[in-house]
């Protein structure tokens, strides 16, 4: 152990004559701790729940999704979806149909989305299949539909029974009458996103095709890509090589302005949070100035038997690194401690059809322990730098005048 970290230790823990400063210590680690503790939990719920939200829109959208914007409609699908599994980046692609919907059963009527698709290649984009609760995909065909667990619950539905969808007015010798179908329910799924489960339903391509009378054609195609991540980029490449009327969207660009908020108050709460730790650094240069004012004596003592200015700032500068570091590692133990128990046993249940989401999510990253940990440690260490330039100025001549 160096002499500045002897002196330094024993001016920290020897306070014996002066509690008050002892206790201004305490508050300031505890300061510290609360601040990283809060920041870890804060950003541990938010990279938790930006996690849980894309999971949920991936499970049922795909990466990329092409588009025709003269027509609105795609023909010829079946061969341009297998131009663009060609890709490597792309896994699988399936066309499908994307219109609204009105379903009856009986005397309720809800408006929906509907979603005709190919059961033989949907499975390979998103997953829709595992999110069923009644039902396969194997065995979905004409004339059938699969609806979402609230959208279901609110009609009163349950699978075998018939609803009618109604897709459009078309003018007949009787006047402007709706076009319906009649439809069997063969499968109900849960996403666990409430905005899909209330307002989501799946007919077969063919069906959709009839009821809405789109020929041969299709609203576009999805893809499903290798890395997630890469869909912007894959998303530009494909649209030089399809280029006008072709328009190729990514997953990021549908969603951006839901995780444009998300990281903007992920932002906000993390500079909210970190005023925390700057009023537990005014703790510790509070206790560090009156550290100086007591021991003023002392230090000029030590200066008056060589102690080098140098060495006095080491001495204070170190006393609040460790307040800073003590209280760093408290806060990374109770907030990791935190984050672990709410992720564990889900304390807090939250309104779906608000949150989109039952319960707080939780993702602990390493990244964010690591820069958390040295900003606090750095601001701690910030905040001696006055207090023990203070030390370092004592004339030992004027302190020791009066002795």
């Amino acid at each position: 152990m160096t002499f500045e970290w002897f002196v330094g230790f024993r001016y920290l823990v020897a306070r014996r004559k002066n509690a008050f400063i002892s206790l201004i210590t305490l508050i300031s680690i505890g300061g510290v701790a609360l601040g990283v503790a809060a920041l870890i939990v804060v950003l541990g719920v938010m990279n938790g729940f930006e996690a849980d939200l894309k999971e949920k829109i991936l499970g049922t959208t795909s990466h990329l999704i092409v588009f025709n914007q003269e027509t609105n409609q795609i023909s010829g699908y079946t061969d341009l979806a297998k131009k663009l599994t060609a890709d490597p980046q792309v896994v699988a692609a399936s066309p499908f149909i994307y219109v609204q919907g009105l379903l009856q059963h009986r005397s309720i009527m809800e408006g929906a989305v509907i979603r005709g698709i190919d059961p033989a290649t949907e499975r390979g984009v998103n997953k829709l299949n595992e999110y069923l609760l009644e039902g396969n995909l194997a065995d979905f065909g004409d004339n059938q539909i699969i609806l979402g667990v609230e959208l279901a619950r609110k009609m009163g539905l349950i699978v075998g029974d018939q609803v009618v969808i109604i897709s459009k007015l078309e003018m007949t010798p009787m006047g402007m009458m709706p076009q319906s179908k009649k439809v069997e329910v063969v499968g109900i799924f849960e996403s666990g996103m409430y905005e899909y489960d209330i307002g989501l339903a799946y007919i077969t391509i063919p069906t959709a095709q009839e009821l809405y009378g789109m020929g041969d054609t299709v609203t576009g195609i999805e893809a499903r890509l290798v890395d997630e991540d890469l869909a912007d980029e894959v998303a530009r490449k494909l649209q030089r090589e399809y280029p006008y009327p072709y328009w190729i969207r990514s997953w990021m660009d549908m969603n951006y302005n839901i995780f444009s908020a998300l990281k903007l108050e992920k932002i906000t709460m993390s500079i909210i949070l970190t005023m925390i730790i700057l009023v537990a650094t005014f703790n510790i240069i509070s206790t560090l100035i009156m550290v100086v004012m007591e021991k003023s004596r002392e230090i000029a003592i030590l200066k008056a038997m060589g102690s080098s200015s140098r060495s006095i700032l080491k001495i204070f500068m170190l006393e609040g690194l460790v307040i800073g570091v003590v209280g760093t590692l408290l806060g990374d133990l109770g907030g990791y401690s935190l984050g672990y128990l709410l992720k564990t046993y889900q304390f807090f249940k939250l309104p779906a059809d608000v949150y989109y989401i039952d319960s707080i999510p939780v993702q602990m990253q390493l990244t964010d322990l690591v820069l958390i940990s040295a900003a606090a440690i750095l601001i701690s260490l910030a905040s001696t730098v006055y207090p023990a330039w203070r030390a370092a100025k004592i004339d030992p001549v004027e302190a020791l005048r009066y002795e």
